[in-house]
């Protein structure tokens, strides 16, 4: 029992250590890409001529990952296959790829968010230190998880949430408990730099009235956690459709965003509003108090699946907020809940179905919003879960097990 004990004090040690020097260069990281990102979305705002160079900036980004990054053109799908299956260290320089073309994304008002990046640079920090520390397989996928989390967490402001993403991405149905220690320091100490010491803070959301439970609120709710997970399945198979469409038509990488710029620039013309470029926070805001058109969240649909699938660079969680926030906010033309609760339970549902990871989300729910509707947002990610099929924004991930069916064998 003892040695049990001493194992696992020298266990907490070396990756509390670690995790003190991976939370501090990761959330240092995020911070430099926050404050870069928010500079870059003011300055496009503030020249919105800026969206007719979105084919010169699919041009730059194109070429920069077809002559320099084809080792690291899987982004976070990368990630996820060696934490399934270790084989290469990740290249270091997927770190200034994925912020140098994410950020000229922004600039020129592609559809796109941020999660990526940070986690892309989160595992690029982090696998730099496999080989000098000369870890094995085991503790080099622990290392991959904790940058995962620190990018995550320190990005969205969200410790719980970023341990569990970690955990929970790379299998559909198994979360891996191997790396909750390490994870969980890590994300700690990567949000604390990001905004203790850096001084990034995130953006604050409210749910200001939250019903008793009762029957016909939790029947409510359970009917829009389902509608929650179509739509995140509804953005994953779009994704994919655009890029399979580009790959097959288009042979010349680097040609795909320049066309997918052109079409993006017209449209964003012809919509006239530029509410669906970039990461589209101040709508997300609204939506939890003013009500906004019933379609906003189709649309953001349609721009970021179309502005991802044609090769621009960023995250697809964001707009995965953007889209389950005017989702909900529509939602109350038939559902009878408040638009604040509504707005918050699709924030974190359609991401929850979308990504495959309904714990972390409710865990993001709860840090966002507060615990006083952990209920609901808990069955809005399950529910959305349950209904969106296993395709998601991750193509990497595997099956660990079929939704609803019950492997026998491991609970006998």
């Amino acid at each position: 029992m003892m040695n049990q004990q001493i194992f696992v004090l020298k266990f907490t040690l070396k990756w509390f250590l670690i995790a003190v020097i991976v939370g501090l260069a990761i959330g240092s990281a995020s911070a430099f890409f926050l404050v870069s990102l928010d500079w870059t979305t003011h300055f496009r705002e503030n020249h919105p001529w800026l969206i007719w160079f979105l084919p010169l900036g699919g041009l730059a980004v194109g070429a920069i990952y077809h002559y320099f990054g084809q080792d690291v053109a899987k982004g976070n799908n990368q990630l996820i296959e060696e934490i399934q299956y270790p084989e290469k260290t990740i290249p270091f320089k997927m770190m200034p790829l994925i912020l140098l073309t994410t950020l000229l994304t922004h600039l020129v008002g592609g559809s796109a968010g941020r999660e990526g990046t940070a986690v892309q640079m989160g595992g690029a920090i982090v696998d730099f230190f496999t080989k000098p520390l000369k870890f094995n397989d085991l503790d080099r996928k622990i290392l991959l998880m904790m940058g995962i989390s620190a990018g995550f967490a320190s990005v969205f402001g969200t410790p719980l949430a970023g341990t569990i993403f970690a955990l929970e991405v790379a299998f559909i149905g198994k979360v891996r408990y191997e790396a909750i220690l390490p994870s969980l320091f890590s994300a700690l100490f990567a949000d604390y730099t990001c905004q203790k010491l850096w001084h990034v803070g995130h953006t604050h959301y409210t749910i200001p009235e939250v019903p008793h439970l009762a029957i016909p609120a939790i029947s409510w709710a359970i009917l829009a956690g389902i509608l929650f997970g179509l739509v995140g399945m509804l953005f994953a198979k779009s994704t994919h459709f655009w890029s399979n469409l580009f790959k097959s038509k288009i042979t010349y990488p680097p040609l795909r965003p320049v066309i997918g710029g052109v079409l993006l620039a017209i449209l964003f013309f012809a919509v006239g509003t530029s509410k669906y470029n970039g990461l589209g926070i101040p709508v997300i805001v609204e939506s939890f108090s003013e009500k906004l058109p019933f379609y906003d969240f189709l649309a953001k649909i349609f721009f970021t699946s179309l502005t991802l699938g044609s090769g621009f660079k960023g995250g697809e969680v964001t707009p995965l907020f953007y889209i389950g926030a005017t989702m909900g906010n529509a939602l109350t033309n038939f559902i009878p809940l408040p638009i604040a609760l509504l707005a918050g339970m699709g924030f974190v549902g359609v991401f929850a179905g979308a990504s495959n990871t309904p714990i972390a989300c409710t865990l993001m729910g709860i840090e966002l919003f507060g615990a006083e509707s952990a209920i609901y947002l808990a069955l809005a990610c399950v529910m959305a879960y349950s209904f969106s099929g296993h395709s998601g924004i991750y193509s990497a991930q595997k099956i660990g097990v079929e939704k609803h069916k019950i492997p026998d064998e491991e609970f006998l």
